[in-house]
């Protein structure tokens, strides 16, 4: 969707000052490892995938995604989907204390400190048998679809429209716009090098491209 969590290429948010990654904590405060370990928990049980749980963060109102800070934006998407999956009320939220015990299905999916290691590192597998040969060969000339949706994409829209190269295939994928909303299906994922002159209509100064992995639907021969 366009939103105001697509900031690539947009002017006005000033210049980017990411501290070194050798010298950035794991987390700013301790709320925040509390943050990243409740939704990983609650992921646990199943009831979403991770472009769900992307989506339900790009549904906040643009005032609060930018006032919010990144694990504020995790909390905020865990409970979109806690409260419209059933699993939780507001009234809970909102006292802390659950109404009675959760149901039986997701009790099965608990998951135990024990068992938070081998959950991570097992992960949610993406990858899905193709029934045909891929459409785009590496150094295929494509271009990203100028498209616009109010469901969730993972073209950013400054590539929408430009034209690309192919600079690998990872094989059949999860299609993630689809899987956002709950159906399953598998297509095709490149990694796509768009050129700083197609993209910002500048030359390129030795760090001139950008590469974004898109999926089949998401591209068409240039």
């Amino acid at each position: 969707m366009n939103g105001v969590h697509d900031l690539g290429g947009m002017d006005g948010f000033g210049p980017i000052d990411a501290e070194p990654e050798s010298e950035e904590p794991l987390f700013h405060a301790p709320w925040e490892r509390r943050a990243f370990a409740v939704t990983l928990a609650m992921g646990a049980l199943g009831q979403w995938s991770i472009d769900s749980a992307r989506h339900a963060r790009e549904r906040q109102h643009p005032v609060d995604y930018l006032e919010n800070s990144y694990y504020e934006n995790w909390i905020v998407g865990l409970e979109t989907l806690l409260i419209e999956l059933g699993i939780v009320t507001s009234e809970e939220l909102a006292t802390g204390q659950a109404a009675g015990p959760a149901a039986e299905e997701l009790q099965a999916h608990k998951l135990t400190g024990e068992n938070v290691a081998a959950v991570l590192a097992i992960g949610s597998p993406t990858t899905m048998k193709g029934k045909k040969p891929p459409r785009f060969a590496v150094g295929g000339k494509v271009r990203a679809h100028p498209t616009h949706t109010i469901g969730h994409t993972r073209v950013p829209r400054y590539v929408r429209g430009r034209p690309g190269t192919i600079a690998g295939w990872h094989g059949v994928h999860i299609f993630a716009d689809m899987s956002a909303h709950g159906l399953k299906e598998g297509q095709d994922l490149y990694s796509v090098r768009f050129e700083a002159k197609a993209l910002w209509g500048v030359e390129d100064v030795g760090r001139g491209a950008v590469y974004v992995d898109l999926w089949d639907n998401h591209l068409e021969p240039a």
